[in-house]
C-alpha cells in the first residue's frame, strides 16, 4: 500500500510540470466498464485453482470538474466475482466472493485520448465456502460470511471513438491488475 501512494503522490506532484491534454471524462460523463482480473488478492497458495477469473462490472458519473485546472471527480460504485477451490488429494472446498461497492476518483488528463485516473473504493465482501469430496469423519460444511473491503486504483482509459475505450488499471480489491471495455453512455 505504501508503494502504491508513493506512485499516487509522484503522479500529482508531476501534474504541474506536464502540459495537459483535453479530458476524455467530463462533468455529467457516465461510464460503464467491464473487466476482467490477473492476480487475485483473494485464496492464494498450494492446492488452490481458480475457478471463475476476477470478474468485474462499474459504473461511474463525473461530478466535479475544473480541480486543479482540468482536473474531474467521479464516483460510481463496483460489482466483483471470483471463485476459487481448494483441492487435497479430492477433498477440499469450493470458495466465492462477491464483492459490492462504492468508489471515487480524481481523473487528470496527461495525453491525448487517454483518461488517466486514481480512486479508492469501500464495499463489502459476501464469500462463502462449500465442502466437496468425502473423507472418514468428514463434515458437510456451507458457510456465508461477510466483511468490508478496501480498494485502491490507478489506471487508465484509451478512447478509440468517443464513447468507446479499453482500460487497464493496478491496484487492490478483487485483483491487483484488470483490463477491460469501457462504454460512455
Amino acid at each position: 500500500m505504501k508503494k502504491l501512494l508513493t506512485i499516487f503522490a509522484i503522479v500529482f506532484s508531476s501534474i504541474s510540470v506536464l502540459q495537459a491534454q483535453e479530458s476524455m471524462f467530463n462533468l455529467g460523463d457516465k461510464v460503464v466498464s467491464l473487466g476482467i482480473g490477473f492476480g487475485s488478492t483473494l485464496y492464494t497458495g498450494s492446492y488452490y485453482s481458480r475457478g471463475v477469473p476476477p470478474v468485474s462490472i462499474s459504473y461511474e458519473q463525473a461530478i466535479k470538474d475544473e480541480v486543479l485546472e482540468k482536473g474531474v471527480i467521479g464516483v460510481g460504485g463496483w460489482l466483483g466475482y471470483t471463485s476459487y477451490k481448494y483441492d487435497y488429494l479430492g477433498w477440499g472446498y469450493k470458495y466465492s466472493n462477491f464483492i459490492i461497492g462504492a468508489m471515487g476518483s480524481f481523473h487528470y488528463p496527461l495525453v491525448d485520448k487517454l483518461d488517466t485516473y486514481v480512486g479508492i473504493g469501500l464495499g463489502y465482501n459476501i464469500a462463502s465456502a462449500k465442502e466437496f469430496g468425502t473423507i472418514p469423519g468428514g463434515y458437510d460444511y456451507n458457510v456465508s460470511s461477510g466483511g468490508i473491503v478496501f480498494a485502491g486504483m490507478v489506471g487508465a482509459r484509451y478512447y478509440f471513438v468517443d464513447k468507446f475505450a479499453v482500460f487497464a488499471q493496478a491496484g487492490y480489491g478483487i485483483s491487483y491488475f484488470t483490463i477491460g471495455v469501457s462504454i460512455r453512455l
